[in-house]
């Protein structure tokens, strides 16, 4: 698993967690926190736009909701498991469990609403 870590403005680190087919149950499935899970692929172009949205939401939510990518074309297994097709494509599990999902890029206004629907402590 790889980590793009960034300050959150507080003194605390927030992350963006790279996680594949190997490290999936253990980062998404068995985190004590809620996890967004962006299923992307590199030559994306809204997949690319995604990435400093969810870099900003780690920094404002960080300890509250875990955001993590999926690259699609390394990680087929998974993409494949959980149906998805299109890309991005925006998980939303708790507790193992998916709890949501939203295809296509969104404005973060609207992303926050959806983290919120989901997830009760955002």
């Amino acid at each position: 698993m790889t980590e793009k870590a960034e300050s959150t403005g507080e003194g605390q680190p927030a992350s963006l967690a790279t996680v594949t087919d190997a490290t999936f149950d253990e980062v998404v499935l068995q985190s004590p926190v809620p996890v967004v899970v962006d299923f992307y692929a590199d030559w994306c172009g809204p997949c690319r736009q995604a990435e400093p949205l969810l870099s900003r939401l780690s920094n404002t939510l960080g300890g509250k909701v875990r955001f993590t990518r999926l690259n699609v074309d390394e990680n087929e297994q998974t993409a494949e498991s959980y149906g998805v097709y299109s890309i991005p494509t925006f998980i939303f599990v708790e507790r193992g469990t998916e709890r949501g999902r939203q295809v296509g890029l969104l404005a973060e206004s609207e992303f926050r609403t959806i983290l919120k629907k989901y997830f009760d402590k955002v």
